[in-house]
């Protein structure tokens, strides 16, 4: 659980399944995460609420003695928000919201309430506005629980469905507006992308929280905003590096997630295009992060579903200085000797060998093992670069001729 001041918090609680495709474990996984992005929102998780279920109810999402706990919890401690942790339906949000009389969230609408918060560029805002509207359209019935209440009243019912239908009518528009403005800014986007010639790019992608911008910082020596919350960055950096003599781009982009939203995959485009068009990918993972596995299939998943999936690819393995292997106790004969057991040497010995020198080990806060990263980053762009630029190879050596030349 994290530590934080109720007082400087908004007081939620949290609401997740268990069910035949999500498990006890995963679903504890899959809350923690949630609390963190509650917590980046600038929410406090004062209880957790689950149940287990075949499939979602249809009306409410959990069965209804479970709905009626935690609407008694609310009421006893004052909180003034639930957040579920999967997409709910127009109808389960209208019907929950009736009953708890509090605001009411889910996974995507919290994803996309942070991202509002972060968007600091014109596009990004954009980018964002265009999510939450696409999100907003089938649900604004909900919106106007106020007039329904008061259906038994002439003259009530018309009144309340013109207005549904009004506010139908101004979100597709906003939507369309949102779109070519997006459209346009693609364009442009498209255009500063020809105009940096044909040199080679880099983009570093991963879950988010993973310390891509940190390591864009280290290599770069930029000053991209880094912090310890999901989503720190949301505006796509590119700068331009230099290890030893060989200059290439390098672009930071937005973090990945479990059960990302598809408004914000289809939002997000162009931003993404930094990773269509680069030439290499650096696959930053978070070794300390005990489901770091999962983090890199969902990266790969999103990698797919934008045809990315077949760059070069360099795994760097990061925060190798916050790692920690879960002890084991010998005495215990019936505690099974797992993954979550194994030591970073451990590590490096599973399906991490099969790599071979594309997976790297650093720590890019505490600039550990920089040099072995920048020797590969070099290698890999050096051969993309002589490929497209055959008599510039006299340019540049291979990095460890150029180690002997600067001993």
């Amino acid at each position: 659980m994290i530590e934080k001041k109720e007082l400087d918090f908004e007081k939620t609680v949290l609401v997740g399944i268990i069910t035949k495709d999500q498990d006890e474990t995963k679903l504890k996984e899959y809350l923690d995460e949630l609390e963190f992005l509650t917590f980046t929102a600038g929410g406090y998780a004062v209880k957790r609420f689950t149940q287990k279920m075949e499939f979602p109810n249809p009306k409410t999402f959990i069965g209804t003695g479970k709905m009626e706990e935690v609407r008694q919890y609310v009421e006893e401690h004052n909180v003034g928000t639930a957040i579920f942790d999967d997409e709910l339906s127009a109808t389960q949000e209208r019907n929950i919201s009736k009953i708890l009389n509090i605001k009411v969230l889910d996974r995507t609408n919290l994803i996309l309430d942070i991202f509002a918060q972060r968007a600091k560029t014109s596009y990004a805002r954009t980018q964002v506005e265009l999510a939450q509207c696409e999100y907003l359209l089938p649900r604004l019935r909900g919106m106007w629980t106020h007039l329904e209440r008061q259906r038994g009243g002439i003259g009530m019912r018309g009144p309340g469905e013109t207005e549904i239908e009004t506010d139908r009518r101004i979100v597709r528009d906003k939507i369309a507006l949102l779109k070519e403005k997006v459209k346009t800014i693609d364009k442009q986007m498209a255009v500063q992308r020809s105009n940096r010639g044909k040199m080679v790019r880099v983009a570093l992608v991963g879950y988010t929280n993973v310390g891509k911008s940190t390591l864009m910082n280290v290599i770069s020596k930029s000053e991209v905003f880094a912090e310890n919350k999901l989503f720190a960055t949301l505006d796509t950096t590119v700068r331009k590096v230099v290890i030893q003599n060989l200059p290439f781009l390098l672009s930071d982009t937005v973090g990945f997630i479990r059960k990302l939203p598809t408004q914000l995959v289809d939002s997000f485009k162009s931003t993404l295009d930094e990773v269509r068009e680069a030439d290499l990918l650096l696959h930053v993972v978070d070794i300390s992060h005990p489901n770091f596995e999962e983090h890199i299939e969902s990266v790969n998943k999103i990698l797919g579903e934008i045809d990315s999936s077949d760059k070069p690819t360099i795994m760097v393995f990061n925060k190798i200085d916050a790692y920690q292997a879960e002890p084991l106790d010998e005495d215990d004969l019936e505690t099974e000797r797992t993954e979550k057991h194994y030591s970073l040497e451990e590590w490096k010995s599973t399906w991490m060998n099969k790599i071979g020198n594309n997976a790297l080990f650093i720590s890019a806060l505490n600039k550990k093992n920089l040099d072995d990263f920048k020797k590969r980053v070099y290698d890999e762009v050096r051969e993309i670069h002589v490929t497209r630029f055959p008599y510039n190879h006299f340019l540049y050596p291979d990095y460890d001729e150029l180690d002997a030349d600067n001993a």
